[in-house]
């Protein structure tokens, strides 16, 4: 049986997903005294963000620079970071850790009662922090999700998802849910995380599938660079209940190593992640393994607690053994394209976290830089959205609100669709492989064939087996896909 229609709503910003950016973007809105309503397609503090390891890539110490983690950021990006975004993201991030800590969330620290800095794969000094070792997404999401939950100006509507976006006359007025109710909102923000679970092998829970960019190419958004899609080199293959699980890069920062089936090293375990996961790809297409060992004997367990837990209660103690690891889909680069300020193409429409596309990232992202972005731009999404929003639209005519609650939910991916998109779009792709994909049903698939097919070379987490060199002309290039024609290639400065 159907639920009954819910009544509309009204909103100065509807929060679509309450991952760490979503979260983050409804605090900055009622802070400023505006009325916010969230839509969690799970509980509260269950989204991907809680489950994210990395920490939160900021220049916090006398021996960083600004210029520093721009170098680094732009070096792991491969030619296309698009730099004022990159910018934007290294000067701000002090600001954002400092307003977390402000509201309650607890960072790691030293002896001497200073944050602890942790150096990941691609950074050339320490400058991560971390919340519980690698427990940084729950600490973080049940901090905010407690803050949401208590505000009075957050109206959070929990296990509801978003059916469609409700737009008029090229504008986005709100936003339509499963359950029929249609939120009027000034401003609409999307913060639904990313596609990687469209991959059959994943480090993300299986709701991160791309809906976000969905909705909003409905809608008529403009999306990019949808083939650059990075896969974690260190995701556990072969342990019963722990298939994906994600070891944080933080630990090859504090010495964990990387070994073939004859025990040699074969990778500088710290260099940017692209570069990992294709020498881990390399050595296994050489040797026949599904796997290579991780070894973590020399790192100290009270460090990561969650992960020498988690893998010992599938029955791995990495304290004494090494653990098998192979690449997975982790992490979109590509999403909905957005300004400096996180707005759309599409007027009153906002995309944060990793469901938009700034060019921050490039095409390779740095570790630990997304987590940093999330707040950064939600920050200046929010800013921007009151600023340029008016009072927030009527709700829908009782005809036009029947309509829109027949359109479309975006659909969801089966074992077929996600095993195909592994072998034909995954470390290494070919045209061959992309063009069969271009007759998959799900469109959101199809979409990041036509992208791959347009870049016709290597670049970053695109590795073409056919155009195997990178192309200096397409240095900051990047494919975009318009609501009709395309795809087309733009240049951001």
């Amino acid at each position: 049986m159907s639920r009954p229609a819910a009544r509309s709503l009204q909103a100065e910003i509807a929060v679509v997903g309450a991952g760490a950016a979503g979260l983050y973007a409804a605090l900055c809105a009622a802070r400023a005294g505006a009325r916010v309503v969230l839509v969690s397609a799970t509980p509260l503090a269950r989204t991907a963000s809680y489950w994210a390891q990395g920490g939160l890539a900021a220049v916090l110490a006398g021996d960083d620079s600004f210029e520093l983690h721009l170098a680094d950021t732009e070096r792991a990006g491969r030619g296309l970071v698009r730099r004022s975004a990159a910018e934007i993201l290294v000067r701000e991030a002090p600001g954002r850790v400092r307003d977390l800590e402000q509201l309650g969330v607890h960072f790691d620290a030293d002896r001497f009662g200073q944050l602890a800095l942790g150096l990941e794969g691609g950074h050339s000094v320490r400058r991560v922090v971390h919340a519980g070792g690698s427990a940084t997404g729950r600490r973080l999401v049940r901090q905010l999700s407690a803050l949401a939950a208590e505000d009075p100006h957050v109206h959070v509507r929990e296990e509801v998802r978003a059916r469609a976006l409700w737009c008029r006359d090229g504008h986005c007025l709100g936003v339509v849910c499963d359950d029929g109710a249609v939120i009027a909102a000034g401003a609409t923000m999307i913060a639904t995380g990313g596609a990687a679970a469209l991959w059959q092998r994943t480090t993300n829970p299986p709701g991160s599938q791309g809906v976000g960019l969905m909705l909003a190419r409905a809608a008529g958004a403009q999306l990019a660079d949808l083939e650059l899609l990075q896969f974690h080199p260190t995701a556990v293959i072969g342990l019963a209940g722990r298939e994906g699980f994600l070891v944080t890069e933080a630990i090859r920062g504090e010495g964990a190593t990387l070994h073939d089936a004859c025990g040699e090293r074969f990778v500088d375990e710290l260099a940017p992640r692209d570069e990992v996961s294709r020498a881990i790809w390399e050595r296994l297409t050489e040797t026949g393994a599904v796997s290579v060992g991780l070894d973590m004997r020399a790192v100290d367990p009270g460090h990561f607690p969650n992960v020498f837990g988690a893998l010992r209660e599938a029955g791995l103690d990495p304290a004494s053994e090494l653990v098998p690891v192979a690449p997975a889909a982790h992490y979109m680069m590509g999403g909905i394209v957005t300004d400096l300020d996180a707005h759309s193409s599409v007027p009153g429409l906002y995309a944060v976290g990793e469901a938009s596309c700034t060019g921050l990232h490039g095409a390779n992202r740095l570790a630990s830089n997304s987590l940093s972005e999330c707040f950064v731009f939600a920050a200046r999404a929010v800013e921007a959205a009151l600023g340029r929003a008016g009072d927030p639209p009527a709700g829908p005519e009782p005809d036009e609100a029947d309509s829109l609650r027949e359109l479309p939910a975006p659909p969801a991916a089966g074992a077929e669709v996600r095993r195909a998109l592994w072998e034909r779009a995954g470390i290494v792709r070919e045209a061959e492989g992309l063009e069969t994909l271009l007759e998959v049903e799900h469109p959101l698939v199809r979409d990041i064939a036509r992208c791959a097919l347009t870049r016709r070379e290597s670049r970053g987490a695109q590795l073409r087996s056919d155009y195997p060199e990178r192309d200096p002309s397409m240095d900051g290039r990047h494919v975009v896909l318009e609501r009709s024609g395309g795809p087309i290639w733009q240049s951001w400065d």
